[in-house]
């Protein structure tokens, strides 16, 4: 069994709004993708907490330094995940675990453009992490031959929590949870489906198979 989040990357608070409304019945986790943190800024995720404080809101900071006063910042807003980045050091990280444990919150680290993610995720579960995101980002998606396959593949071998992010879908949530990850992050799939609504309900019950 997988907890299901669904990542927003849409520019505009009350547009991801009304997206999470539609599939909150289906979702553990809201994430704000980092293009809509930019955008809205901390006020955004206090919006998105406030509208559904019953859900786990995850603020896609990709922490690059100053680890504990960006974590701070979005725990303030009210986030209950910020997501720091792996290729950071291992203070950055440390210094937003520290954060975390003083709101009674959680630290997720990205992968994102780390070569060996499955070193790094150990590494960054010693360092204190709730669980790390196995991430190939946008772009990397989009190079010729890519597929999630290879993220499933470093989940199986990583024996740490983790998350799989970067093409989950109908199609491959049931290898993601498979693979032992214990969150599927769903970004495309939910918000660029007809239905988003049915879409996350079908993701759902793949995930918790």
């Amino acid at each position: 069994m997988a907890k299901l989040q669904v990542a927003i990357d849409l520019l505009i608070i009350e547009d991801a709004i009304a997206l999470a409304t539609k599939v909150a019945p289906y979702i553990d986790i809201i994430e704000l993708g980092t293009p809509l943190i930019k955008s809205e800024g901390l006020a955004g995720i206090r919006k998105m907490k406030d509208a559904f404080p019953d859900k786990l809101v995850l603020a896609d900071f990709k922490t690059a330094d100053a680890g504990e006063l960006e974590a701070n910042m979005a725990f303030g807003a009210g986030a209950d995940y910020i997501t720091v980045l792996g290729a950071t050091g291992d203070s950055t990280i440390a210094g937003a675990v520290k954060a975390a444990k003083e709101h009674g919150k959680g630290v997720v680290v990205d992968t994102i453009g780390v070569k060996d993610r499955v070193k790094r995720a150990q590494e960054a579960i010693a360092l204190g992490a709730e669980f790390v995101e196995l991430h190939a980002g946008l772009d990397e998606q989009a190079e010729e031959g890519y597929s999630v396959q290879v993220l499933i593949d470093e989940a199986a071998r990583a024996g740490v929590p983790v998350s799989i992010a970067g093409g989950v879908n109908q199609g491959s949530i049931d290898a993601v949870r498979n693979s032992g990850a214990i969150i599927a992050v769903a970004g495309a799939a939910i918000y660029g489906a007809e239905d988003p609504a049915e879409a996350a309900k079908e993701l759902r019950g793949l995930a918790i198979a």
